[in-house]
C-alpha cells in the first residue's frame, strides 16, 4: 500500500503543528511525528480507523483517531488517501 497526501491534509498538518509550534515547539515537533507514525501503520493495517457512516461508501472512507486528533481518509485497492486531520476540538468549524 502506498500513503498519499492531499493537499488539504499537508495544510492542516502544518496548521496543527503551527498552532502548536507558537506554545511549545518540542510538544509541536512530538505531535506531528505521533501522527505520521499512526498514518504510516495504515500501510500494514489499512482499515484499522472506522468506517464514516455518513459517507456515501463507508467502507472506503475512515477515520484513524491518533490521541485527540482525527486522520480521516479514504482506502483504495493499493493506495490510501489521506484527506484531512484535525484535532478534536475544531469539531463544527469549517476545515
Amino acid at each position: 500500500m502506498k500513503i498519499n497526501y492531499s493537499l488539504e491534509s499537508i495544510n492542516d498538518l502544518i496548521r496543527l503543528r503551527e498552532f502548536i509550534r507558537v506554545k511549545n515547539p518540542a510538544t509541536a515537533r512530538r505531535i506531528a511525528k505521533e501522527l505520521l507514525v499512526g498514518i504510516g501503520k495504515l500501510k500494514t493495517f489499512p482499515k484499522m480507523g472506522l468506517p464514516v457512516k455518513r459517507a456515501p461508501d463507508s467502507g472506503v472512507i475512515r477515520d484513524l483517531f491518533i490521541g485527540q486528533y482525527t486522520v480521516r481518509y479514504y482506502v483504495s485497492s493499493q493506495n490510501i488517501f489521506i484527506l484531512r486531520m484535525w484535532h478534536g476540538k475544531e469539531i463544527g468549524k469549517d476545515l
